[in-house]
């Protein structure tokens, strides 16, 4: 009998930790009345443990949309609600970096293959994130994660109110960082070096949308300074534009 109950047990964990790879998105197509033949894949925030699905993710869908955008908002891999509440993962339960580049990967190879269907043009394709989202949509333009050939590269990127320092303790936001990394791997430098975007762009990097607000109570705007540092030392064509006001997760 105790036998029999290590192994429904280990059963059990293994089927509570096993990581799902159907990617999930909702689709808001462009009429072909205003249709621009351009498509935005979209990252919602929520320190990579839940997704803002409404202000940042449907609300946003249907904005683009009725700008003849077509947009693809992405329900990426997360940690979990119970894990951004209490800080840890029950029974390792939850995701973690690169499940979330994956999935935006895999969608820049979905958006790519159902362009004709969409009426996209292949070198229209670029990614926007806020919050969480806005640090997924930079790695989008700079990281890869090697299981493509051949991913194809935003032809832009936009990031609102970004995430961008998993490393600098004076403007890190700690759920993201937390959320992204793991309970364990946040306390690896390497780690949290690896994934600090301002060290990782690339000469490469999309034409880039920055905004955020001084304001911002949630995320430090520190973080899009230091965004708009990097991207200008290489001399990557930007806009970044800061307002005094506004807040965080007010969306598009």
């Amino acid at each position: 009998m105790k036998r029999r109950c290590i192994i429904l047990l280990c059963t059990l964990l293994v089927c509570l930790s096993a990581k799902s790879r159907t990617l999930r998105y909702d689709v808001y197509s462009a009429p072909d009345s205003l249709n621009t033949g351009i498509a935005v894949v979209v990252c919602p925030g929520g320190s990579y443990s839940w997704l803002n699905n409404n202000s940042e993710g449907r609300d946003v869908g249907l904005w683009l949309q009725s700008c003849g955008i077509t947009a693809f908002v992405l329900h990426y891999r997360v940690a979990s609600v119970a894990a951004y509440v209490t800080g840890f993962r029950i029974l390792g339960i939850g995701h973690k970096y690169p499940d979330m580049l994956e999935d935006v990967e895999d969608m820049l190879v979905c958006v790519r293959d159902n362009a004709e269907l969409y009426g996209i043009d292949t070198l229209k394709i670029g990614v926007m994130g806020f919050s969480a989202g806005g640090h997924l949509s930079m790695m989008a333009g700079n990281y890869a994660t090697g299981r493509h050939i051949i991913v194809p590269k935003p032809a832009f990127l936009v990031a609102l109110y970004p995430v961008v320092t998993m490393s600098d303790k004076r403007y890190v936001h700690r759920r993201s960082q937390r959320g992204a990394l793991g309970v364990w791997r946040q306390f690896n430098k390497t780690m949290r070096d690896s994934l600090s975007i301002e060290k990782h762009i690339k000469h490469h990097c999309p034409p880039t949308l920055l905004i955020n607000c001084i304001d911002d109570p949630v995320v430090k705007y520190q973080n899009s300074e230091l965004l708009d540092s990097a991207l200008t030392a290489l001399g990557i064509k930007h806009t970044y534009v800061q307002y005094r006001t506004g807040g965080h997760g007010f969306g598009a």
